[in-house]
């Protein structure tokens, strides 16, 4: 009897170390990528005229602007760096529109030409006039955890009911839907003709702006919950399977493909967008390591950490990575070595990605606070009492502000507004001043 419970024992025992040898064996394994050229669950509907018409330069319905550079999508350019170095309007002064969504705003809008357009986690796309803040026009749909992409004269929205959908941006009209049987949490990037966006079934979509046909499909072997990034000819993608894809723009063909461990037994997950400076890959994982690859071959070029979970896209700008984790703690980072330049603590963990505008990089805490940080060295220049996730952008004229369900828009100190104030007011004092000098003999 005893020598059968201890047959039974080492049995139980060898069973379990095979269990276990299996599962090491398997974690090593990971997900091969390859194109999809099935495209399987995948629905397409077109309106019946997809022809859009540029409106005139001219005072309408709303204030057309003409500014040189436009942040068109989730991260301000196709690399998502979120940054704006050349555009140092200094810290805000003051608010002078608010509209609030009646739910709240996970990621920030993209903006071109005067008209804002903003995603809530609600269902709505507003295009919102950035003068007055009036709704220009509305759109409902899915969830929409989201930055809308500018093409032209179209936009492109993703939302959570796996619907892409393009519209006329200057009057809201669809144009076509494309559905995927999946959920889409990917903000688009357009580079071209092409808007490029992630599903949550592991394919990374490549799809004419104009008809909504999709010129290819990738399929990661890996869930995708970020938005991809591109430089050149190359866009980079992260998934929650640990790996980091590199492929080519135009026809969909792996490059490299890169899958991170984070332990003996795991790989990586990734939440966080894969943002690039061209040179370099920069993302953090779930676990709140950070890395750093190299574009061209996806060579790991240097790790750091931050304490807690990760989940904050990292922003780029002259040679800094500024990066924020659920300590608490926004960090500065050489982009070329990964030496710590400087780290602040701001009292609440930190979700969404930052943005630098000329000196200043702006983040916000699940604390509901709002901060600006010299680049150089984290000394805090301006904080508001609101905020949560992605804070905003920076245009040459002004802030927006996308906290809480609302969206906001600031005069900052030097403003060209502002600054004509100022100049106004100087000239108005110099008037005062003046005296005519008294002839000879006049008492």
């Amino acid at each position: 009897m005893r020598r059968r419970i201890l047959l039974i024992g080492l049995l139980v025992l060898l069973l379990a170390i095979g269990a276990g040898a299996a599962y090491l064996l398997k974690s090593r394994e990971h997900p091969s990528g390859r194109l999809d050229t099935k495209l399987s669950g995948v629905s397409q509907s077109v309106a019946t005229n997809i022809t859009v018409t540029v409106p005139p330069k001219k005072r309408g319905r709303y204030h057309l602007v003409d500014d040189k550079r436009c942040w068109n999508n989730f991260g301000g350019d196709p690399g998502r760096t979120l940054s704006r170095p050349g555009i140092d309007i200094g810290v805000p002064l003051r608010h002078f529109w608010v509209v609030g969504l009646r739910s709240y705003i996970e990621y920030p809008p993209s903006y071109c030409g005067g008209i804002l357009y903003v995603n809530s986690f609600g269902g709505r796309t507003v295009a919102l006039d950035s003068h007055n803040g009036h709704k220009i026009w509305e759109r409902r749909g899915g969830k929409k955890p989201s930055t809308p992409a500018i093409a032209g004269p179209r936009l492109i929205v993703t939302s959570h009911d796996g619907n892409a959908t393009a519209y006329n941006r200057y009057n809201g009209q669809p144009l076509w839907r494309l559905h995927i049987n999946g959920r889409i949490e990917s903000s688009p990037v357009v580079a071209g003709r092409v808007v490029y966006f992630g599903a949550t079934d592991g394919r990374l979509f490549a799809v004419y702006v104009r008809t909504g046909n999709v010129k290819w499909a990738y399929d990661t072997g890996g869930r995708i919950n970020s938005s991809p990034s591109l430089s050149g000819n190359r866009i980079f993608v992260s998934t929650y399977a640990g790996s980091i894809y590199a492929l080519r723009a135009g026809d969909g063909h792996k490059l490299w493909d890169t899958y991170l461990r984070r332990d003996v037994l795991r790989y990586e997950s990734f939440y966080a967008t894969a943002s690039t400076d061209g040179r370099r890959v920069f993302t953090i994982a779930r676990s709140g390591k950070i890395y750093a690859l190299s574009a061209g071959s996806g060579r790991v070029i240097w790790t750091a950490h931050v304490g807690g979970l990760g989940y904050s896209t990292p922003a780029i700008s002259q040679g800094r990575v500024f990066i924020g984790g659920f300590d608490g703690s926004l960090r500065a980072f050489r982009a070329s070595s990964g030496r710590l330049l400087w780290r602040r603590y701001l009292g609440g963990r930190i979700l969404g990605g930052s943005f630098v505008a000329g000196n200043l990089v702006f983040t916000s805490t699940l604390a509901a606070h709002t901060f600006a940080l010299r680049v150089t060295d984290g000394k805090i220049f301006w904080r508001l009492p609101i905020g949560k996730y992605s804070p905003g952008i920076v245009t040459e004229r002004h802030y927006f502000f996308t906290l809480n369900g609302i969206v906001m828009a600031w005069h900052a100190r030097r403003s060209p507004q502002i600054l004509a104030e100022q100049r106004a007011r100087k000239k108005k004092s110099a008037k005062g001043r003046v005296t005519t000098t008294p002839k000879r003999g006049t008492p």
